[in-house]
């Protein structure tokens, strides 16, 4: 019988990481398009030329540059971070994550909001995150980031926060 050999080690954990797109709805897409056609129309009105395609050649591609350009922004947790876009937070300055729906993404960033609270909302997502800060050097009370899935964010962020910890 040979000697048995030692068991490896288990992997280690992957660090819980988060990715999403912020991108706008095919609704909105449509209707917008379907807008900037109805300009290109009204400004055409059936005159020869130049006036005849350059509306369309113009309105249409910006609106597309517009739509896609709105919809650009990147939420991710990795690499013991959050990015929002091109915001960096360092995990082990969040002190909590409150996951929020519609009516409490409303409360935070209604009437009585902080100013000094960095913000990244987007209208046609309902959901969003709160992420509370513990850092005494900056100013900076909380993040408020717009998500389709904030349940998952906040627990992706606490649990690298909860990993980033000695």
């Amino acid at each position: 019988m040979s000697p048995s050999s030692p068991s490896p080690a288990p992997p280690a954990a992957a660090p819980p990481q988060h990715t999403e797109r912020l991108g706008l709805p095919w609704w909105l897409w449509l209707g917008s398009l379907a807008v900037a056609a109805l300009l290109a129309v009204e400004i055409w009105m059936g005159a020869p030329g130049v006036r005849a395609w350059l509306p369309f050649a113009v309105l249409l591609p910006a609106t597309v540059a517009g739509l896609a350009w709105l919809g650009r922004i990147r939420i991710a947790v990795r690499d013991c971070e959050l990015r929002v876009d091109d915001a960096r937070l360092p995990v082990r300055f969040v002190a909590d994550v409150v996951p929020l729906d519609a009516a409490g993404r409303r409360e935070v960033l209604g009437v009585g909001a902080d100013p000094l609270a960095f913000v990244v909302q987007r209208p046609w997502v309902p959901g969003a995150v709160q992420v509370v800060l513990d850092d005494p050097a900056d100013p900076t009370p909380f993040w408020v980031v717009s998500t389709r899935r904030p349940v998952e964010l906040a627990e992706a962020l606490l649990a690298a926060r909860d990993a980033a910890r000695p």
